[in-house]
């Protein structure tokens, strides 16, 4: 049996930097050079057009959906805009220091940046014009970790050769507390779905996955095989009951939250096959061509008037 699915597209629009639907799928921002444009979901008419004061490099919607920010990295500068106030505007500006990535905060109220060459994290609100410098942040786009309720946020920092994960809180941005972990290099943090505990992960030249509570006591640290790169990615399950690790042995290990004994492997085969009842098409984009030589007018046609 066949389905044959009708699709409809809509015209063409011009598009030269990212595009991004806001989480609430109302909204699609795309970037045109220096401009954004803010297009409705359903009928794609433009609802909102902003002017950024260069090409646009990144965009990224706050959680809200009412603002957005615009990444002008070779300025580089930080751009907000806000949908239900379009005279509102907000420039993040570093100076010397640059800014090598920004994110919003689970409040959809202050933007993180991250300067160039990993010198400090700066906290920026859009209530009350403040900021708060976090110094010697890890990485640039990584090692940002919030609590699901939005109230803590985990930050991964390094100084004097050893790393560090300093604790926030979203709603004073003030450090609630900082502990040391046991890495070489840390890679990347994820709070757990439930907010009990934090795990990190090392570089993958040292196979090593830690789990600490949020006061900093080390609850387990899992070390799969020696002498071969470790881990590849790490990934909390929905529910915060397993953690699944990922390792360059192509070998999936998941733990279980109460013991964090690994209860299932799982081996990633080297070929996959796909179902042999599984139909795969390809839309191919011919020209149209008509086959004239069958048409001909009768008789009638041919001795008609037109009038």
């Amino acid at each position: 049996m066949i389905i044959l699915v009708k699709m409809e597209f809509t015209e063409a629009y011009k598009q030269t930097g990212p595009c991004c639907f806001s989480p609430n799928a109302r909204y699609i921002a795309v970037a045109v050079d220096y401009r954004l444009m803010i297009r409705d979901t359903l009928s794609f008419k433009v609802v909102q057009l902003f002017s950024c004061l260069d090409k646009i490099s990144y965009i990224e919607w706050a959680l809200d959906s009412e603002y957005i920010l615009c990444g002008l990295y070779k300025r580089p500068m930080i751009q907000a805009w806000s949908l239900t106030q379009p005279e509102w505007t907000c420039k993040i500006d570093e100076g010397p220091a640059g800014i090598a990535y920004a994110r919003w905060s689970p409040d959809s109220r202050h933007i993180l940046t991250t300067s160039e060459f990993q010198l400090r994290l700066t906290v920026w609100s859009l209530v009350n014009t403040a900021c708060v410098h976090v110094q010697w942040p890890k990485h640039g786009s990584k090692g940002v970790s919030f609590t699901k309720d939005g109230k803590f946020a985990a930050i991964c920092t390094r100084r004097d050769c050893k790393d560090y994960i300093n604790l926030l809180s979203c709603h004073s941005w003030e450090i609630m507390g900082v502990f040391a972990v046991d890495t070489l290099d840390m890679t990347d943090i994820q709070w757990s779905p439930d907010d009990s505990a934090i795990v990190i992960w090392d570089s993958p030249l040292e196979y090593k996955v830690l789990i600490y509570s949020p006061d900093g006591r080390c609850l387990f640290k899992y070390q799969a095989y020696e002498s071969g790169l470790g881990v590849k990615s790490v990934s909390w399950s929905p529910c915060g009951q397993f953690l699944a690790v990922g390792s360059y042995d192509q070998m999936l290990r998941v733990l279980n939250h109460l013991t964090w004994k690994t209860f299932a492997e799982f081996m990633h085969l080297s070929t996959v096959r796909a179902p042999c009842c599984a139909a795969v098409f390809k839309e191919v984009d011919e020209p149209l061509q008509l086959d004239m030589s069958g048409l001909c007018l009768d008789d009638d046609f041919m001795g008609g008037s037109v009038y």
